[in-house]
């Protein structure tokens, strides 16, 4: 049995499609929201199995890639995120690399030579790595206006990963991973596909609504933003935390989102020009996570919100 394993954001879904186009098979595809990262779990795998595992942490699947090696399952596991102790075992194999420049399509765009640029540089615009889209796209001839089209196209596709459930979201993960494998290329999606424009349009109305808010904390070095419990708010807190981290590169920020159990989910950006400490700050919470750039809490309960934001405030101080 194969099995496909995959973050719902716009950089795991890349990674696997620059994967499937290079490498064809058929697999059981395991993802969800962007905020779901037990993939491993939910995978029962026996002797052979093969399990390609892309942007989502290590450290956070440990036991349950423990107990798939030891089922005699092979792994090929490909993240940026913080992993823990990478584990040595015959039965994986693994591309991890932490560096504030990279993501995970990034990194499966060097495994296989550059075979699928466009979708490496779609995922890399997705993961608000700018700079970096910008020099791989040095290897594609390509327009400027169609270059622009790439990254409209990441953004969306990291806009639709937003939101605790996938009845928030405007297509499941899978479903629209499914979409743009069955595309020729990111540049077909975007000038022949209806969804493309759901995409668009969903994004464009529910930023309209976050651009209206005002900063809940702001100091020269940081800034907090608060969204309501809504499904709109739901969607935009990783795009919003994006533009804004982009918008003023000098300043970390922070963006919660208020969910139905009176509990936040937080996303943090550290500043543009200093790419650090975002996951060191959201690891000192339970359930939180992610990288040196971007990093973000699940489920920060209320009573814990004045200690966040002094945390925050006090990391990024100077």
């Amino acid at each position: 049995m194969n099995y496909d394993l995959f973050n719902g954001d716009a950089d795991g879904i890349c990674a696997l499609l620059q994967l499937r186009k290079a490498e064809p098979r058929d697999a059981a595809l395991v993802t969800g929201v962007k905020r779901d990262i037990n993939l491993l779990g939910k995978v029962e795998a026996g002797p052979g199995d093969q399990i390609t595992v892309l942007d989502v942490s290590m450290d956070k699947n440990r036991a349950a890639l423990d107990q798939a090696l030891g089922n005699g399952a092979l792994v090929f596991y490909v993240d940026h995120h913080f992993p823990g102790e990478i584990p040595k075992h015959s039965g994986l194999t693994s591309i991890i690399n932490e560096a504030a420049d990279v993501c995970t399509a990034v990194l499966v765009n060097g495994h296989l030579n550059g075979s699928h640029l466009d979708w490496a540089v779609t995922g890399a615009f997705g993961d608000n790595l700018k700079d970096t889209a910008h020099n791989l796209a040095k290897g594609l001839d390509i327009a400027a206006e169609d270059l622009a089209s790439l990254e409209a196209l990441g953004t969306y596709i990291n806009y639709n990963g937003y939101g605790p459930a996938i009845e928030d979201l405007h297509f499941d993960p899978k479903d629209l991973y499914l979409k743009l494998y069955d595309a020729q290329g990111p540049l077909d999606f975007v000038h022949n596909s209806p969804d493309f424009e759901k995409l668009s349009t969903g994004y464009r109305e529910d930023m309209a609504m976050a651009e209206a808010l005002q900063p809940l904390h702001q100091k020269e070095t940081s800034a907090v933003y608060s969204l309501p419990d809504q499904a709109w708010a739901r969607r935009v807190s990783g795009v919003y935390s994006n533009d804004l981290a982009t918008a003023n590169p000098g300043r970390a920020h922070a963006v919660l989102t208020l969910k139905d159990n009176g509990n936040y989910l937080i996303s943090v950006r550290a500043p543009m020009k200093n790419k650090q400490g975002a996951a060191e700050l959201c690891m000192q919470f339970p359930t939180g996570g992610g990288r040196a750039g971007a990093a973000g809490i699940n489920d920060l309960p209320q009573d814990s919100l004045q200690a966040f934001v002094d945390a925050f405030e006090q990391a990024y101080a100077s």
